[in-house]
């Protein structure tokens, strides 16, 4: 008889192969240390200090997450319209949004963030009211720049990809170009989008850290008052360590759910 080197399940179905899992095991590792800290009184200073300045860092992290995901929104509405335009059978409209796509692609996102921040004025006014026009609004628009120009691209390439038989046999079916498009068509392009889609949105989430370069107080910005505050090297490091995890944390898992999407739309 074959060896079984399956690990047993409990007795409520919980698969014991999931303690093999490294980041499984490295939170479990993590969660006794600082519960032997607690228990004994033996923490570190450096992590004491980072335990008092969590909630700041916590909430520069929120900031940092709102940013990401009104630059998204904003871009992926006007990136689809730029998408349709793309595919207009007017070729003044093709090629201005080629222009606008190409330009967009391929300018820094820094050198965009600091175009919005000081092209744009500090207060915007209307008639007889004054309207604030806030640095984390500017990099919002910043960021929302590359963005659009990204899912234009990924809408256009997206809708190339459908076979034009299906076009044809839709059309033989007397479908109306908009039932076609809406029936058909877009529901299959929403799928092909949604990988490259959330890619997009794991790195635009990551170039929020640039908001700090222009007076954001974000979770970079709040690093660096923690560490300029506390003045010990050993907190610096620990604190742009902590940093990185929380990056990490949120980009992580979405990262995995398109490794997870597309294998999924591969099978299909």
């Amino acid at each position: 008889m074959a060896n079984d080197l399956t690990l047993p399940r409990g007795a409520a179905g919980f698969d014991i192969s999931r303690w093999r899992n490294p980041w499984v095991v490295s939170a479990i590792a993590g969660l006794c240390v600082i519960t032997f800290w607690v228990t004994t009184g033996t923490t570190p200073v450096v992590v004491a200090y980072l335990w008092q300045w969590m909630p700041a860092l916590l909430r520069g992290l929120w900031v940092n997450i709102q940013i990401s995901v009104l630059a998204m929104a904003l871009g992926t509405i006007v990136g689809l319209a730029i998408g349709a335009l793309s595919l207009s059978p007017v070729g003044v409209w093709r090629i201005g949004t080629r222009w606008y796509v190409n330009i967009f692609r391929n300018a820094p996102i820094l050198v965009l963030i600091y175009f919005t921040t000081y092209v744009f004025p500090f207060e915007v006014r209307v008639a007889a009211w004054t309207f604030a026009f806030p640095d984390w609004l500017k990099v919002v628009l910043g960021l929302a720049l590359p963005t659009s120009a990204n899912v234009a691209e990924i809408f256009r390439g997206a809708i190339q990809s459908i076979p034009s038989t299906q076009w044809e046999a839709a059309q033989s079916l007397a479908f109306k170009r908009r039932e076609i498009f809406r029936l058909i068509v877009l529901p299959q392009c929403v799928k092909r989008m949604l990988p490259p889609w959330m890619n997009l949105y794991a790195s635009i989430t990551m170039s929020t850290a640039l908001a700090s370069l222009v007076g954001v107080h974000d979770l970079v910005d709040t690093a660096q008052i923690a560490s300029n505050t506390v003045s010990r090297t050993d907190f610096t490091i620990l604190v742009y360590f902590a940093l990185l995890a929380f990056f990490f944390a949120y980009c992580y898992p979405i990262a995995r759910a398109t490794q997870a999407l597309e294998r999924r739309h591969d099978r299909h």
